[in-house]
């Protein structure tokens, strides 16, 4: 169900850094999907618009119309980061769980593959496939979750890695399952509490990450500064705290999307970016927040999980076309 609005709904709208906003539109507008929405001519139009904007926020309200996109599902906005995990090129005694990259006989497979516990039982050991070493099986799990990271290497350097492939079974929640389970309570449900749990419990909590059979594979990426967040589903960095992921069935990549919801921080109402997916991005009122990268963006995404309401900014050539 779609819901037209108009600006003054939006809590908080006019006191938004719209030009912030602004920025990271432009960031993947020459890349936007909405080619299925509106001529590409006029979407062509609307980022030159955007480039010569001497007052952003009026860019969008000239441009764009607000509406609200519903399916029946409850809202739900969660967090994720880029990790900065240490690392090693080679195997060592410390280094010893392997990130891959893919492996060229499941390119352009959409069948399901090798589950997570085959591979990490050693499925694919012996065939010169590792991008690094990480020192700890549960940093190596939220990687994955996570789809990108920057590894510190132990000689000094840092090697961005990201999304290279998937194994191609889907994505199970290894937090609800072990709510229902009863190993951790609802409330200590979280990156951190799953994190304490499995690395209290050994070889157990090993088994437990495995009851997610979704496994990534991934590539180094090059040429992206260090202020640069990880690259997107749009082939451009995402921005912190203006960047969202989102399920592309309901939002198209690329439109501004009006964010209403909580955060460990207090509220937050502010004008993001659909620039990414994930696999446990589903539904119209679904999204991942882009906390940003390290320890503090890890503390911001781990926590967040809150209802609210996202509008998403349409084109007005469409809206009003129909």
């Amino acid at each position: 169900m779609r819901s037209l609005l108009d600006f003054s709904d939006l809590s908080g709208w006019r006191q938004d850094d719209h030009r912030a906003a602004l920025d990271t539109f432009l960031e993947s507008c020459d890349r936007s999907a909405t080619g299925d929405l509106i001529p590409a001519e006029d979407w062509q139009g609307l980022c030159a618009a955007g480039r010569a904007a001497l007052d952003p926020r009026i860019f969008f309200e000239t441009g764009f119309r607000p509406v609200l996109i519903e399916d029946g599902a409850e809202p739900l906005f969660t967090g994720y980061y880029e990790p900065e995990l240490q690392a090693s090129r080679r195997r060592t005694e410390r280094f010893r769980y392997p990130l891959y990259r893919r492996p060229p006989e499941i390119a352009g497979r959409s069948e399901p593959w090798l589950t997570r516990a085959e591979i990490e039982r050693g499925a694919l050991a012996g065939r010169g496939l590792e991008i690094a070493w990480l020192d700890d099986p549960v940093d190596a799990f939220f990687l994955h979750v996570q789809g990108s990271g920057r590894l510190l290497l132990q000689d000094g350097s840092i090697l961005r890695v990201g999304f290279g492939g998937r194994n191609n079974h889907p994505y199970r929640s290894v937090g609800r399952y072990m709510a229902e389970a009863g190993l951790l309570p609802a409330h200590r449900v979280s990156a951190g509490g799953i994190r304490a749990w499995v690395q209290e419990n050994g070889a157990i909590g090993r088994e437990v990450l495995h009851r997610n059979p979704s496994f990534i594979f991934f590539r180094a990426v090059e040429g992206l500064g260090t202020h640069h967040g990880p690259v997107g589903a749009m082939g451009v960095p995402v921005s912190a705290g203006r960047s969202i992921a989102v399920d592309p069935d309901a939002v198209p990549l690329g439109l501004p999307v009006w964010l209403e919801t909580e955060t460990a921080e207090g509220p937050l109402t502010r004008l993001m970016v659909a620039q990414d997916v994930g696999a446990a991005v589903k539904g119209a009122q679904r999204a991942d927040i882009f906390f940003g990268s390290g320890e503090a963006a890890y503390a911001l995404a781990g926590r967040q999980r809150a209802g609210g309401r996202m509008v998403v900014l349409m084109p007005r050539a469409l809206v009003e076309g129909d």
